[in-house]
C-alpha cells in the first residue's frame, strides 16, 4: 500500500529541489539600505511670464482686427485698426491752411523785394520795407504752424494702428470690428515672454523644497494608470519659492522646455521632492510570487531558505522596493 503523505507534507517535499537548487547559475545579492528621494504629485498650473494689454492709442471705431483668441503675433505687429473720421477732416483742414499760408508768404515776399528795390531808388521809407519783412516772417511762422498741425494730425492717423506690445499668443479679444473705443481702451490681451508652471503647495512642505531642485513634469491630459505608475515625463527645475504662505499654501514657480503648445491656465502633475527615506530594494527577477505571496530567496549558510515579502513601489533600472521581510546585510540569491 502505498505511502500517502498530508498535504502540507507534500507541498514540502515539491518545494524541496527549490531550496537546494544549485546556486551556480544564481548571484547572490548582499542586501543593503539606500537612501531615494521621496516625491509628492501636485497639479502646477501653466502661466504666463508677462500679460500685456494692447490698447488704443485714440478714440474711433474699429475698423478691421487681424488676430484672434490663440493668434501667434510678434512684437510691434499691427492687430488691429481704430478710424477716427475726424481726423481726416483735420488734416484735409491743415493742408488747406498750409495752401493760404504758402500762397500769402509768396505775396508777403514779392513785397519785400519790390519794397527793398524802391529803397534803393530813394521811392519808399524804410518803414515800408520793414513792414514787409514783418509780415514775410508772419506768414513763414503761421505756415510752420500750419504744418505742424498737419504732423500732428498724420500721426494721430498713424496711432490708428493698434500695434502687439509683446511677442506671445493672444488671449482675448474683447472687442470686435465696429466697435467704439476710447483712448485706452483694452483691444487684445497678449501672454508673453514664455510660460512657466505656478505650484501651489500644502505649506508643511514649505521648508523642503528649495530653489534650483530638479521635478518631474507630466505630459498634457495626464492620467495615472492602474498601477500608478507616472507617465513620460520631463524634467524641470523650481526657479522661485515665495517667501509669503497664504491660506496654508506656498507658492512655486517651475522653468520646463516645450511648454509652448499649453493653454495658459492649464493644469499639469508635477512630482517635486519633500524628502528622503531609507529603503531595501531587490532587483524584480528575485520576486516571484505563488498562491498571492511574494518570496525571496536568501542564502542561509550553504542552503537557501525563501522567506515572504511585502514588496512596493517599483523603482528605476528594474528594482523593486522590500517593504517587510528582508533586512540589511541577507543575500538575496537572483536568478
Amino acid at each position: 500500500m502505498p505511502l500517502r503523505l498530508p498535504l502540507p507534507a507534500a507541498t514540502l517535499l515539491a518545494l524541496l529541489p527549490l531550496f537546494s537548487a544549485d546556486r551556480a547559475t544564481a548571484a547572490d545579492l548582499v542586501v543593503a539600505p539606500e537612501t531615494v528621494t521621496e516625491t509628492k504629485a501636485v497639479f502646477g498650473e501653466v502661466r504666463s511670464r508677462d500679460t500685456v494689454l494692447a490698447r488704443s492709442r485714440i478714440s474711433g471705431t474699429i475698423g478691421d482686427i487681424g488676430v484672434e483668441e490663440g493668434s501667434a503675433v510678434m512684437a510691434g505687429q499691427p492687430i488691429a485698426t481704430v478710424v477716427d473720421n475726424k481726423l481726416l477732416l483735420q488734416r484735409d483742414a491743415a493742408e488747406a491752411q498750409i495752401k493760404v499760408f504758402t500762397s500769402q508768404l509768396d505775396n508777403a515776399r514779392t513785397d519785400l523785394d519790390r519794397a527793398q528795390q524802391l529803397l534803393q531808388k530813394g521811392a519808399a521809407p524804410q518803414s515800408r520795407v520793414d513792414q514787409a519783412q514783418t509780415q514775410v516772417d508772419v506768414y513763414t511762422n503761421q505756415l510752420a504752424a500750419a504744418v505742424a498741425q498737419r504732423a500732428v494730425v498724420e500721426q494721430q492717423l498713424a496711432e490708428g494702428k493698434v500695434l502687439a506690445p509683446a511677442s506671445g499668443r493672444v488671449l482675448s479679444v474683447p472687442v470686435t470690428k465696429g466697435s467704439v473705443v476710447m483712448a485706452g481702451d483694452e483691444i487684445v490681451k497678449v501672454a508673453g515672454g514664455g510660460y512657466f508652471l505656478r505650484l501651489s503647495l500644502p505649506e508643511r512642505h514649505a521648508a523642503t523644497i528649495h530653489e534650483g531642485d530638479a521635478v518631474q513634469v507630466g505630459t498634457r491630459v495626464l492620467s495615472a494608470d492602474a498601477s500608478n505608475a507616472p507617465a513620460t515625463l520631463k524634467t524641470g527645475r523650481i526657479v522661485k519659492v515665495y517667501p509669503e504662505i497664504g491660506g496654508g499654501q506656498v507658492l512655486a514657480d517651475v522653468e520646463v522646455d516645450g511648454l509652448g503648445d499649453y493653454f495658459v491656465g492649464e493644469r499639469t502633475l508635477v512630482w517635486i521632492p519633500i524628502g528622503t527615506r531609507r529603503i531595501i530594494a531587490v532587483p524584480a527577477a528575485a520576486v516571484t510570487t505563488r498562491h498571492g505571496l511574494d518570496y525571496v530567496r536568501i542564502a542561509n549558510g550553504n542552503a537557501a531558505i525563501e522567506v515572504a515579502v511585502i514588496p512596493g513601489e517599483p523603482l528605476n533600472g528594474g528594482r523593486i522596493e522590500i517593504l517587510s521581510g528582508l533586512a540589511a546585510g541577507d543575500q538575496v540569491i537572483v536568478p
